[in-house]
């Protein structure tokens, strides 16, 4: 199972009630950051996840809300004699940021960090891709895709009985193979195997206007993270940024299973901002608060670890 942990919610500046973006994926063991805001080893030490964990950071864009908390994470690693590399990657610049900020203190980290400036890209892994698309923000910036591969289907007994077959080893050697050879015939692996599952998609927008990219990339996703930072246009004033119904008609078109609301601006309470956008949204949304977990399988589960 998929879980998606909101370690900060808000956007611009923290407040008494959520702090800035960093966004946690759970996913066989491996923990992936999306945003770093000041704070997010807080964050991650009341969610009771350790950041010897933390494989690969993607940052979004380089403004403060979304990156500052990087600093101390490395150092905590380093503190704690890590020596698993640490991959980053974010959009144009991002080796030249990261590279001064390095050299912004007296220490030095005890393990190799890897930086990653990404265009758009697919970056494939061992069981999922993540994908970078260009949004619209004014500076460069990034969204995100995390694509899981689609799986297999189980073994089909019908299947295999009408192929004069019995269970037994030559399946494992056949799962390992793709395709064998049984008393002369070639068997294929989809020959007895049902439906393969899709794996789950999961879009996250960081700072954006509405724009076309969004819309393409998270066609169909099962999971759309995107910002509304404001509840209407006179709020958002000339920012990049998107509202609430901006978002909603994304996530409408693109045909997305679970809209989150996300990068809630510090001036609204939740409750405001919830009775809101439950006015203007008809597309089925959640709107997370720190700390909430979306657990994705057959279904979704929304739970809070506080």
């Amino acid at each position: 199972m998929l879980e998606v942990i909101f370690l900060g919610t808000g956007g611009i500046m923290p407040n008494k009630e959520r702090n800035v973006p960093a966004v946690a994926l759970k996913y066989e063991g491996e923990v992936i950051l999306w945003d770093v805001g000041e704070g997010t080893l807080r964050q991650l030490s009341i969610a009771k996840i350790s950041p010897m964990k933390v494989e690969k950071i993607f940052i979004t864009h380089f403004h403060g809300d979304h990156y500052l908390g990087l600093m101390s994470l490395i150092q905590t690693m380093t503190l704690w004699n890590r020596e698993k590399p640490l991959h980053i990657y974010g959009p144009k610049y991002t080796f030249e940021f990261i590279q001064n900020y390095l050299k912004s203190g007296f220490f030095r980290p005890s393990f190799e960090i890897h930086v990653h400036e990404l265009g758009e890209a697919r970056l494939k892994f061992k069981n999922y891709e993540i994908w970078s698309f260009k949004v619209e923000h004014g500076v460069p910036a990034l969204g995100y895709v995390f694509k899981e591969k689609d799986k297999r289907g189980s073994f089909d007994l019908n299947k295999i009985r009408e192929l004069g077959l019995k269970p037994g080893p030559w399946m494992k050697e056949l799962e390992t193979k793709g395709k064998i050879e049984i008393n002369g015939k070639v068997i294929h692996l989809e020959d007895v195997t049902g439906k393969p599952k899709k794996g789950v998609k999961i879009v996250y927008t960081g700072d954006t206007e509405p724009c076309e990219r969004v819309k393409l990339f998270s066609e169909r996703a099962d999971v759309l993270i995107h910002e509304a930072t404001y509840l209407n246009e006179e709020d958002r004033g000339e920012s990049y940024h998107s509202t609430v119904m901006e978002a909603c008609d994304i996530a409408e078109k693109a045909k997305v299973k679970l809209l989150v609301l996300f990068h809630r601006a510090p001036r609204y309470t939740y409750e405001e901002y919830k009775r809101e956008a439950e006015r203007l949204c008809g597309h089925k949304f959640i709107i997370p608060r720190d700390f909430d977990v979306l657990r994705i399988g057959e279904e979704y589960e929304l739970s809070s670890l506080r």
